[in-house]
């Protein structure tokens, strides 16, 4: 798109002051995205970026108690992990769907949001501060789901990963991945929650019935930039634990999905446990239980570190991940919570998905089961790159940080960027790296032309 020169100029001008004013304070934007005044009454208070990090790690006093919960054996029976998966939910919950998840009033715990995601043409919206995450497909939530739609979410981390949050990005203008890569990671302990909505006719998904409604400023859809205030509806909650006893891995995900039936009325506690994995499975490469359009969930037994919900009357019809490994109803059929998470790295050089490529290898082959392999905590997916321990928030928003830096802010007299100039700067590609094409950052079409 063409743009008059006066228009890029003070667009420019308003993306290096906003984000540069709150760098230099130590702060960081709440939102890319504000809705029109119209679409909110005066003195509404808009999405506040939860960002005092703790200064000091926080002590014992601070592990969350349900890890008194988990089991002496893991195994794939989901009623072993139902207590567990319950006391997870109540962490996640508790105090925050009373100030409906405008963390920073909760009275009973602290809550913390990754900076840098209002940034491009995903970034945070205004209400609730929810980013873009994926298109969802026709019969993807149910087999009478015939339209397309969107998913919006966002993510909450306790004060034990904010700690840690908080010494990445200590220097805002140059972030220390470091505190996530091996032999650093997560603290155990760390909590992650993370909320997700729909933009989806709820009338043609069973399941959405009595549904929890946001206002939200989204695109119209999903290969949009333009924007509308519309209602999406809460589908699904996702956790992740840092856990020292987890061996292999060294966390645990699990997934809760909305069912309006349990209730019978609107609210949180209508979201169900879908199961929990700790693990890929990686010797497991059969496709039988793969189900991208689900009249029923497939449990594929064989897995031994996925468990899923068996209770048919609890938990609706629902596609999981490849072949049967842990995913909820938005995520990707062919992928799992773990393997997508576990590409999360500075650089990013990786894909989160062996079919997010022209041509994907063969399913269950070697180049396949790269990406259900079991990596541990802090360990990059990538040889030559830093973990950012399987936050794809943080790798995200690392890659947003120097997406701007080095190409939209810092142009020197000589056209040189900031980036170039620092020669010292040890965050970009590292020497040792392998050479392949690095994902390149999407961004609204309307700052193409600031390059």
């Amino acid at each position: 798109m063409n743009h008059p020169q006066g228009k890029i100029a003070a667009l420019l001008a308003m993306t290096g002051a906003l984000c540069m004013a709150g760098a230099n304070a130590g702060t960081f934007p709440d939102f890319g995205f504000a809705p029109p005044k119209t679409a909110y009454p005066g003195g509404t208070q808009l999405f506040r970026l939860s960002q005092d990090y703790p200064t000091v790690a926080p002590g014992s006093s601070s592990m969350p108690a349900f890890f008194k919960q988990l089991p002496a054996n893991f195994n794939n029976d989901f009623e072993t992990w139902r207590s567990y998966m319950n006391e997870v939910k109540k962490y996640c919950l508790e105090g925050n769907t009373e100030v409906n998840w405008n963390v920073q009033k909760n009275k009973v715990r602290q809550w913390y949001h990754m900076p840098w995601q209002h940034y491009g043409p995903y970034g945070r919206e205004g209400f609730h501060g929810l980013t873009k995450e994926a298109p969802i497909q026709p019969s993807q939530l149910a087999s009478t789901q015939t339209g397309s739609g969107q998913t919006y979410a966002v993510g909450i981390y306790n004060d034990i990963g904010a700690y840690t949050i908080g010494q990445v990005w200590k220097d805002p203008q140059n972030p220390d991945p470091s505190y996530t890569s091996s032999p650093k990671s997560f603290p155990n302990g760390t909590v992650v929650c993370k909320a997700l909505f729909a933009d989806i006719d709820v009338s043609t998904v069973p399941f959405l019935v009595n549904p929890v409604l946001w206002s939200a400023y989204t695109t119209t859809d999903f290969y949009s930039t333009k924007r509308q205030v519309t209602k999406v509806a809460l589908i699904q909650m996702d956790i992740a634990v840092r856990d020292t006893r987890v061996k292999d891995t060294g966390w645990l995900f699990g997934t809760f999905q909305y069912n309006g039936a349990v209730t019978g009325k609107p609210g949180w506690d209508n979201l169900v446990p879908v199961g929990i994995m700790w693990g890929n499975d990686p010797k497991e490469t059969g496709n039988n239980f793969t189900n991208p359009t689900p009249t029923e969930t497939k449990i594929n037994r064989a897995l031994k570190q996925t468990a899923i919900n068996a209770n048919t009357k609890e938990l609706p019809p629902t596609h999981l991940g490849w072949n049967g490994r842990l995913n909820g109803p938005v995520d990707n059929p062919q992928a799992s919570c773990l393997s997508c998470h576990m590409t999360a790295e500075y650089q990013q050089l990786a894909i989160m998905n062996p079919t997010f490529q022209a041509s994907p290898p063969p399913v269950g082959g070697d180049i396949w089961m790269k990406w259900f392999q079991n990596i541990p905590a802090g360990q990059p997916f990538t040889p030559g790159t830093q973990s950012t321990d399987y936050s794809l928030q943080l790798s995200g928003a690392l890659a947003n940080f120097y997406d701007w830096k080095c190409n939209h802010s810092g142009i020197y007299a000589d056209g040189i960027n900031a980036c170039a100039k620092i020669q010292t700067l040890k965050l970009m590609k590292a020497s040792n790296a392998p050479e392949q094409e690095v994902q390149k950052v999407q961004r609204s079409p309307e700052l193409e032309d600031l390059e």
